[in-house]
């Protein structure tokens, strides 16, 4: 970039009021994946398994378009693998993965696990090369002390293809809700609706499990768009026991309504007015926090949490954090640090 644009830029943001981040988070970098990383032309699902022999792959340098790489004119399917080691700094804290942008649709894997993906492959193609991918990741997930990799399957239509800018590392939120009591993990899940799912006596032993929070979307469910419930039972733990308490469930595409052993506790979004594409909002990005009111919760038995959710297009499910129950002292929306304009201009650099 030449200087006079660099000073253009400068310019720009000294007048220009300062983005609005919204329900964006504030992400620090605990590991930066940025380098050379293994990589062939082709398309086999084999490539995204954790113990494929990737040592003959050509090298390719992340982030750049594959064309300035070595292979200029190719368009169509190919595949990146990252070899990495864990260390303590991505277990403290909610991890997330980012790619920066990934030219034109991909999907991404960590130890052959779908953890995310951006577009349609074909024959239902459509791009997602202005989307930044960021993606939760399951602690369980990474393996300590050995060898961890994650692979990218690419489809390139036209033009620039792979995983071309932006920020390519783990990242870690710089203030988080922890949960006083953990709910992640794997809960019941069905497709379809029936009201009589959100009953606390409804028997739930034949659903697949699911794991949350993690789109279905990477759980065998990728093409599968409307309604959805999921089910788990919990009992409150001595501690929190005469507790106001507050659930938390993350974070979830699109809609949802909540049920507590039977009984509306909240939703987000208007299930009964959203069924087109054209009614998509931004709630898919809110914090779900409900109340729970105490007269609802059963101290010393089992309680059942049923959630109906509503997906209209492309990801969908409980996808991101926290899951679990916290006192209502302990809660308050993470605040939003401001970023610096070293950050902004960076991030305008690097193309985001």
């Amino acid at each position: 970039m030449s200087r006079n644009i660099c000073a253009t830029i400068v310019v720009s943001l000294l007048i220009a009021p300062v983005p609005d981040i919204g329900h964006a988070q504030d992400l620090r970098q605990v590991l930066d994946l940025r380098g050379r990383w293994e990589f062939e032309l082709g398309d086999d699902s084999a490539w995204s398994k954790r113990d494929f022999d990737d040592s003959r792959w050509d090298e390719i340098w992340v982030p750049s378009p594959w064309e300035d790489e070595g292979y200029p004119g190719y368009d169509g399917y190919a595949w990146y693998r990252k070899h990495f080691k864990v260390d303590d700094r991505l277990h403290d804290k909610p991890l997330y993965l980012r790619l920066g942008h990934i030219d034109d649709a991909g999907e991404v894997f960590l130890n052959g696990h779908m953890i995310g993906y951006v577009g349609t492959f074909p024959p239902d193609f459509s791009t997602g090369y202005g989307i930044d991918f960021r993606a939760p990741v399951p602690q369980d997930f990474l393996l300590d002390g050995r060898d961890n990799v994650i692979a990218v399957r690419v489809y390139d239509y036209t033009q620039a293809g792979g995983l071309t800018h932006g920020n390519v590392g783990f990242y870690q939120p710089r203030s988080f809700i922890e949960p006083d009591e953990d709910l992640s993990g794997s809960w019941k899940f069905r497709t379809g609706d029936n009201k009589l799912w959100a009953e606390s006596s409804f028997d739930d032993s034949h659903w697949q499990a699911l794991r949350v929070p993690l789109l279905w979307d990477a759980q065998g469910y990728k093409e599968y768009d409307g309604y959805a419930w999921y089910r788990v039972k919990f009992r409150v733990p001595h501690e929190l026991s005469g507790k106001r308490l507050i659930l938390l469930l993350g974070r979830i595409d699109d809609f949802d309504e909540v049920y507590l052993n039977g009984k509306l506790i909240g939703h987000t979004g208007d299930m009964w007015h959203s069924i087109g594409r054209e009614r998509l909002t931004n709630d898919y990005q809110q914090l779900r926090a409900y109340t729970i009111p105490p007269s609802l919760l059963l101290q010393d038995q089992e309680n059942t949490l049923a959630v109906r959710v509503l997906d209209i297009w492309m990801h969908g499910g409980i996808y991101d954090g926290p899951i679990g129950l916290i006192e209502k002292n302990h809660f308050a929306y993470p605040r939003e640090r401001p970023k610096s304009f070293w950050e902004i201009l960076r991030e305008i650099l690097d193309g985001e």
